[in-house]
């Protein structure tokens, strides 16, 4: 079993099988793979375009929480200035309209971190490209809950059980229904639904809408 911190403690999460067991898996790796392919050379102009701009580092890392509490390194790529991390505890101190945004969705609309690139990246979902090597890792999957930090998870409550039994996906229910627009409980109800009504059809459906919700931008910070 693994460990994760709920409410402050570590508790253990029994292993289980993944939400759509191995046909879902296969079709990540499949069809992951060949999207990788073909991104490729989008992500290496995209690399570029950030390393002649600033000269910071191209990727970002951030810890999530993936299939029964496993811990891994969602890759991004890097659309805030180089000392984001340090210099955050006191953009909230400084502001305080924004450490109560972050405290009630983790997100910030008008960050100041956030690079000219950046926000065109985010605009586009481009910045999320990296994550296709976590697919074909098998630390997220193609369609699934968002992937989410520990603290979190906290917020899931009873249901941080359900969110375990899934990798998390690089687009899904959140994504294709407003993303930064919804509040975070409703955040929180598109991961449960999405878990419960978990099908190979309703995969086929999320990712089908999921050009129209990049082209329209529709909550994208």
């Amino acid at each position: 079993m693994d460990l994760i911190a709920w409410g402050g403690r570590a508790a253990p999460v029994e292993r289980r099988a993944a939400v759509g067991g191995k046909g879902k898996r296969l079709f990540d790796v499949v069809a992951g793979g060949l999207l990788l392919m073909a991104a490729l050379p989008a992500m290496a102009l995209v690399a570029l375009a950030i390393k002649l701009t600033d000269r910071g580092p191209v990727l970002y890392r951030h810890e999530r929480i993936g299939l029964n509490g496993s811990r891994f390194s969602c890759l991004k790529f890097r659309t805030m200035v180089p000392d984001a991390e340090t210099s955050f505890e006191g953009l909230l101190r400084r502001n305080p309209e924004f450490g109560n945004e972050w405290r009630r969705g983790h997100k910030l609309r008008a960050d100041p971190r956030i690079t000219p690139l950046g926000r065109l990246l985010r605009r586009w979902s481009l910045d999320e490209l990296p994550q296709l090597f976590n697919v074909v890792r098998g630390e997220m999957s193609l369609v699934g809950p968002r992937p989410v930090t520990a603290a979190e998870l906290v917020r899931y409550g009873a249901s941080a059980t359900a969110y375990c039994r899934a990798r998390p996906g690089l687009t899904g229910l959140w994504q294709v229904s407003g993303r930064t627009r919804l509040d975070y409980e409703a955040r929180i109800g598109c991961d449960l639904a999405y878990l419960s009504a978990w099908s190979p059809w309703l995969d086929a459906v999320l990712l089908a809408r999921t050009p129209a919700a990049i082209i329209s931008g529709d909550g994208a910070v």
